[in-house]
């Protein structure tokens, strides 16, 4: 299942620095605009410690293997985007191809680092982004209603009047300034037109707050602000400092990572959860396998039943599924192995209605 974030973002509030902290892959972090051209792509592993408890009671030969998320570092955006403004197309058509947008908001002090707009002001910041990417979903919403209303209204097309009623949603909540993540939308079918249209402001958001060290445990009156300003948006926020991340990246051992975290008063660095929260963000779960050749985790969205997970696997797995045989992660964990919880009745056997949980270890059989 492949999986895409874009981080995005007004030119010098971090974007690249956090990236080269996600990716091994390294982009130039400058302080001036642009100084990403090219979209920088790096494919990261989600932090799972269940893989490791697993692989120390199955010893697995070829190790563990953790599932992944695609990153994607994207120019930084000026006013006038929308309307082709700065490095704006080639904004606009990168993000358009993410599945959700991690959005950098620098919130700390540096008279060192040049901002944009020549002064610290994260909500700011957040709105010239919004509004540029509501202007071109509005040029989407306005070109598709001049397509289907005369159909809706005179010629008695029951679809394109359910596709009508969709469009004047957003267009109601775009004219006000608000993202089309805001609108309600009231049921499958609605939302499956709505998947249609790919507007930008749909997809969901993570906001980034990039603090300085001293505000990484803590947050600070920035931090405070932007989530202020999107407590009505369907968003979550985040905290990180993303140059004390970069200098955490370079310590070679985890001991000295976790030294470092508990200095600065953090349990985890930003970084892993960051990733865990884009991963939360889409919706996303893991089930595992695992076993004397490999221990691994498998993506999928939550809500998917059995035979639609066997198919993350191979697709010959969801054609000729026939059951699912499944064990809790706690109960492998606890009783030390898949033979030890056959023996204790705590190995499910599963059909096509099952709906897979995070951390369900799964075995499918399957016959094509």
């Amino acid at each position: 299942m492949s999986l895409k974030c874009g981080i995005v973002g007004l030119p010098n509030v971090g974007k690249s620095t956090l990236f080269n902290c996600l990716s091994n892959a390294k982009a130039q972090s400058a302080n001036f605009p642009f100084c990403t051209i090219e979209p920088n792509v790096g494919v990261i592993t989600v932090p799972d410690e269940r893989l490791n408890r697993l692989a120390e009671i199955c010893h697995p030969e070829r190790g563990v293997i953790p599932t992944t998320v695609e990153i994607v570092d994207i120019a930084g955006l000026v006013k006038g985007a929308s309307k082709g403004e700065g490095l704006g197309n080639k904004f606009l058509a990168n993000i358009r191809e993410t599945d959700a947008i991690l959005h950098v908001l620098r919130c700390f002090d540096d008279d060192n680092v040049v901002h944009v707009d020549g002064s610290v002001d994260p909500v700011r910041d957040k709105e010239i982004i919004d509004a540029e990417l509501q202007l071109k979903d509005l040029e989407t919403i306005d070109s598709r209603i001049q397509k289907v209303q005369k159909q809706a209204t005179t010629g008695g097309d029951k679809q394109a009047k359910a596709v009508l009623e969709v469009l004047l949603k957003y267009k109601a909540a775009l004219d006000q300034g608000k993202s089309a993540r805001t609108v309600e939308l009231q049921n499958k079918d609605e939302e499956a037109i709505a998947k249609e249209l790919f507007l930008l402001t749909a997809k969901p958001v993570l906001y980034v707050c990039n603090v300085d060290e001293a505000s990484a445990a803590t947050g600070n009156k920035y931090v405070e602000q932007v989530r202020e300003a999107v407590k009505d948006e369907n968003a979550e926020v985040l905290v990180l400092a993303a140059k004390i991340e970069s200098e955490i990246a370079e310590l070679d051992t985890y001991d000295e990572r976790q030294m470092f975290l508990e200095e600065i008063g953090l349990e985890e660095s930003g970084v892993n959860r960051l990733i865990k929260a884009a991963y939360a963000l889409l919706r996303l779960k893991t089930f595992l396998t695992a076993g004397s050749d490999e221990v691994r985790a498998w993506t999928f969205r939550e809500g998917m039943k059995a035979p639609q997970c066997a198919g993350v696997i191979h697709t010959d797995f969801e054609r000729g599924f026939i059951r699912a045989e499944v064990i809790k992660y706690e109960d492998f964990i606890a009783l030390g192995g898949e033979s030890q919880c056959r023996a204790a009745g705590k190995l499910g056997v599963e059909g096509k209605d099952y709906l897979v949980q995070d951390g369900d270890i799964m075995h499918f059989l399957f016959n094509v």
